[in-house]
């Protein structure tokens, strides 16, 4: 076999003519394109991997933000207790007091209306008796000396009891 070397070198000088062509024209533009989508695709997993991390971070502090506000609801629903708890107990106490106000009081007017009975009654017996005594001896005493009588008498009797 015959090698035809004028055919050869052209084919070879058409051949590099269109290596030099496709390259600089169809490959690298193409190369460019690919390494520009590389790029954008490895920018957009950083992206994605970094947005991935935020959103967790942001989880994490939602979670943690509803775990403070539950605390702060049991917080501000004992300190309600503890408060209701308190005031009940300052309302009995204060309920206490008044009864035993009122009681004291009741007490004090019982004696007070006893003493105004007892010295009521005392007048009154002292009264009978001297229209008992008039009646038995018939005979009339001065009504100053008859009250200077029953205040002996009462005193007496006071005395004795």
């Amino acid at each position: 076999m015959d090698i035809v070397w004028s055919s050869t070198i052209i084919t070879l000088i058409a051949f590099l003519i269109l290596y030099w062509l496709l390259s600089r024209y169809a490959i690298g533009p193409l190369l460019s394109v690919m390494e520009k989508r590389r790029e954008l695709v490895l920018s957009q997993l950083k992206e994605a991997s970094t947005t991935r991390d935020e959103a967790a971070a942001y989880v994490t502090q939602q979670q943690e933000a509803l775990q403070q506000a539950r605390k702060e609801a049991y917080d501000i629903i004992e300190q309600s207790r503890q408060t209701s708890s308190k005031q009940a107990d300052q309302m009995i106490a204060q309920a206490k007091d008044e009864t035993a106000r009122l009681k004291d009081e009741a007490l004090r007017d019982i004696e007070s209306e006893k003493n105004k009975a007892m010295a009521a009654l005392r007048g009154e017996v002292g009264r009978v008796s001297v229209q008992i005594a008039s009646k038995l001896i018939e005979k009339e005493i001065d009504e100053k000396t008859n009250e200077g009588l029953v205040d002996q008498y009462l005193k007496d009797v006071g005395t004795q009891s």
